[in-house]
């Protein structure tokens, strides 16, 4: 019996590769998970388990939709509905929305939140505040020259009297990095370096390293995520201790309002307020499109 409970989820394949969402949508893989085994899916009933070994193996951006699932897997819409609520209430998954802010603006996107690993209603509630650490984004290639050296090379088409070596420029770069990682613009970091040179400059190479040290700007403060959690069935918004395993209480036939185990502050309701404004606004122009 216990190498019964031990046994791998059944295989799910398909020949063509698995249709991706439009950018910026799709599975997002939840941080901190568990290395995959053979047996991340046995305390799932078969269904469950095979459909949920598939979803895990799909890169992040795949589409995980009701629909599109239905024309990878051999279940059908109503069945692959039935199954996803059940990993929602077992903690793999969690549906809602996600306001991402841009040089346009912001806007609200749909995501779904996937975890290998099984989390409770407080985890989910955590990363919906922010509160858990966010999985770091694959490293990409660098190119030979960063934008901090290549901003440092053009300097002197600037500025003649700040014109560097190829030495210099590698010297000073990683300076110039810092500056871009705490929010600086180029336009921000050229006029910091160009503006009031004294005449003449007799070390462009010391006047920068020394401008680039003492106006370096503070680091901004980080800007908590802004997450709302939808039920699994109706689509509802909701904060997360309203969805207890990722269902409203109408869905769980549970028609007493959910209570808090403690009170929440005047400001929290505010926020909690603005989200489910901000997340119903979205359903009624959904609706009219």
């Amino acid at each position: 019996m216990a190498d019964a409970k031990l046994s791998p989820a059944p295989t799910l394949t398909h020949a063509s590769p698995h249709p991706m969402a439009n950018p910026g949508y799709g599975k997002r893989s939840a941080p901190d998970q568990l290395p995959r085994t053979n047996h991340d899916f046995a305390h799932l009933p078969p269904r469950e388990a095979a459909i949920a070994a598939y979803v895990d193996r799909l890169p992040d951006g795949a589409d995980i939709s009701v629909k599109t699932l239905a024309k990878e897997l051999p279940y059908g819409q109503c069945a692959l509905r039935t199954a996803l609520n059940n990993l929602h209430r077992a903690g793999h998954l969690r549906r809602g929305r996600e306001n991402i802010a841009g040089s346009g603006g912001s806007r609200w996107i749909t995501r779904s939140w996937w975890s290998r690993t099984a989390r409770d209603d407080g985890w989910w509630a955590a990363f919906t505040r922010g509160d858990v650490p966010e999985a770091p984004p694959p490293e990409r290639a660098r190119p030979t020259r960063s934008r901090a050296h290549i901003l440092l090379a053009a300097l002197g088409r600037t500025a003649p009297a700040l014109s560097l070596s190829e030495a210099d420029c590698a010297q000073l770069a990683p300076l110039v990095a810092e500056w871009f990682a705490r929010g600086a613009t180029d336009e921000a970091v050229r006029t910091a370096l160009t503006a009031g040179l004294p005449t003449p400059v007799h070390h462009p190479a010391a006047l920068l390293h020394r401008r680039l040290t003492t106006k370096l700007p503070p680091p901004p403060a980080p800007r908590p995520p802004l997450r709302v959690l939808e039920c699994a069935e109706c689509r509802t918004p909701g904060p997360p201790e309203a969805l207890p395993g990722g269902l409203c209480g109408a869905c769980r036939g549970d028609r007493s309002p959910v209570r808090l185990n403690t009170p929440l502050s005047a400001s929290a309701v505010q926020v909690r307020a603005g989200e489910i404004r901000a997340a119903m606004s979205l359903r009624r122009e959904e609706t009219r499109a």
